[in-house]
């Protein structure tokens, strides 16, 4: 992979992460885009790198919300940061099972599959469609539906299917103040995500020569610089209902991908 590619990449993941529209499906069609060879574990490494950006990219636009649920986890048992850091674990639950139990299969799905991509992308879209038309609470996230929310970001594992667009979408239909909907989608995956790189680190999984690392490093920063911009403006987003222009985004990317998936691959 080129430096010029791994910025392209970098770019796609940073905006796409926070929009609802499938970071994992944009990377895969734009590895097809740029003609990427690499083996499914190599492509699965440099997506783990650019999801890790856009992770602390997330730690930096709520660091005011992270110091206070860190300090109340050490201040008083059962506070509402306590309780807020409860609910982010029992989200974690669904996604972390499937990944430790079915990670090799996984990582075949990341193999530029492209009929697959469009798909779920049609998928995203008519829950977005849905979801706009919800109508406006406030509600905070319970115990129970930081389960289902965490259900609609396990099976958003599948690329395609946009992590926050499914979250998001769940949250706002059962019935969460969007602007709530969004902070707790956003700040669920990041345990999720530096879990994994930990994971990969203890497991000797991640063997990366000092080229592949300046490779990295560069969608690394890209990842990680567009994260901030779409992050702050997908909240904006979120609140004032625009949700249905990203189903038309996604109807219309997802016909294409099945299109190009059914008459030239």
């Amino acid at each position: 992979m080129s430096y010029l590619e791994a910025l392209l990449l970098g770019i796609v993941q940073g905006l796409t992460e926070f929009l609802p529209v499938s970071s994992s499906g944009h990377l895969e069609l734009g590895k097809v885009l740029l003609g990427d060879t690499s083996l499914p574990q190599e492509s699965m490494m440099f997506t783990i790198v650019l999801h890790l950006a856009t992770a602390l990219s997330t730690l930096v636009v709520f660091r005011r919300d992270v110091t206070e649920i860190l300090r109340g986890l050490f201040s008083s048992l059962f506070s509402p940061e306590w309780q807020f850091s409860l609910k982010i674990v029992v989200s974690m639950i669904p996604a972390a099972l499937i990944g430790v139990l079915f990670s090799e299969e996984l990582e075949t799905l990341f193999d530029q599959q492209i009929l697959l991509v469009g798909a779920m992308l049609w998928l995203t879209g008519l829950l977005l469609f849905v979801a706009d038309r919800a109508k406006h609470t406030d509600k905070d996230v319970t115990f129970g539906s930081a389960l289902i929310i965490g259900l609609a970001q396990a099976i958003a594992i599948l690329p395609g299917i946009s992590r926050s667009g499914a979250t998001i979408s769940t949250s706002v239909l059962l019935g969460v103040d969007r602007t709530r909907a969004a902070r707790f989608s956003f700040l669920m995956v990041v345990p999720l995500i530096l879990g994994k790189v930990a994971k990969d680190l203890l497991d000797g999984d991640v063997a990366i020569s000092s080229d592949e690392l300046s490779v990295l490093a560069v969608g690394f920063a890209a990842a990680f610089v567009t994260g901030l911009l779409a992050c702050q403006w997908m909240i904006s987003l979120v609140q004032r209902a625009q949700l249905r222009y990203f189903s038309y985004y996604c109807f219309i990317v997802g016909s294409i991908a099945a299109i190009w998936a059914i008459v030239w691959q």
